[in-house]
């Protein structure tokens, strides 16, 4: 039997060979929760862009999911404006030589 298709390792942006695969999956995560919590306001963009202090391009930008020049502490604040609390868990990781911690992010 051809096998045509991999199991995916949870990281899309990993298995297509994204530089800083985990850096892109947590912005892709907090940039859904930024699209659905704007979509249940029914903001315009550029109301959305004024209540959290950007530009239209930039809503624009996110709405398409595609956060490329947003950094992480941007997207958090984005999200605390929106009235969400954001917490960050810093903690040793268990690592092999060579190694380096990972990042996540979970949405409730």
């Amino acid at each position: 039997m051809i096998k045509d298709h991999e199991k995916s390792s949870g990281n899309v942006f990993a298995d297509l060979g994204f530089p800083n695969s985990e850096q892109e999956l947590v912005k892709a995560k907090l940039t859904v929760q930024i699209y659905k919590l704007l979509k249940e306001r029914s903001l315009t963009q550029g109301e959305a862009a004024k209540l959290l202090g950007t530009t239209q391009a930039q809503i624009s930008t996110l709405m398409r999911c595609r956060p490329v020049s947003v950094s992480v502490g941007r997207l958090m604040e984005f999200l605390t404006i929106l009235g969400q609390d954001v917490e960050l868990t810093v903690k040793p990781a268990v690592l092999r030589k060579g190694q380096h911690g990972h990042m996540s992010v979970t949405v409730e």
